[in-house]
């Protein structure tokens, strides 16, 4: 039976570092939600990703992104989809022990259904059975 991760927003996923790949639209909703120009947001929040392929988030210097402030995303409305699609479409061994989101056993159908609500997306179908 598959599991579908509900989210509560604990923050934990944006305490690790890693990186987060932005496109084109992405840039565009957030620099938009935050009331700046492209430029101005892509100057102050972002990186050119290690492979020179695109943008990404930076991070703070202790590892926390950079759009995190206090316990809160700045741009939760408009987040990038790599961070919608944590934990159900993608995760790594052990996220649980840091994330907070409740594991629910659902059968297939309903996972199908709650990725899609939480994610904006449907999961391959090899995901949740």
């Amino acid at each position: 039976m598959p599991t579908f991760y509900k989210c509560q927003r604990c923050t934990a996923c944006c305490r690790w570092p890693g990186q987060v790949k932005l496109t084109d639209e992405e840039v565009s909703q957030m620099s938009s939600h935050l009331e700046l120009s492209e430029h101005e947001f892509i100057q102050e929040y972002t990186r050119v990703r290690a492979d020179r392929r695109g943008l990404s988030l930076k991070d703070k210097p202790n590892g926390e992104c950079i759009l995190l402030e206090e316990s809160k995303c700045r741009v939760q409305p408009v987040k990038p989809q790599q961070c919608r699609d944590f934990p159900n479409l993608w995760n790594f061994p052990g996220f649980q022990k840091d994330c907070d989101a409740i594991a629910i056993p659902v059968d297939g159908e309903e996972y199908r259904k709650r990725v899609k609500e939480a994610t904006g997306r449907h999961p391959p179908e090899s995901f949740g059975g």
